[in-house]
């Protein structure tokens, strides 16, 4: 959902509303990641390979 919103927003930059929807579901994926950092390093690793983050 987060890349097709970031790819909404590519094309609809005054589209406020998603833009804020977007920010709150990275801001919960961030936290999500950073619990999972803590718990189990190895899940986590996996986890933000198959997303293809942290380039």
């Amino acid at each position: 959902r987060i890349s097709h919103l970031t790819e909404h927003l590519k094309k609809n930059r005054k589209d406020h509303t998603t833009a804020r929807s977007l920010t709150k579901m990275v801001g919960k994926r961030r936290a999500l990641l950073d619990y999972l950092y803590d718990r189990d390093i190895n899940r986590y690793r996996a986890i933000i390979k198959a997303l293809g983050l942290r380039r």
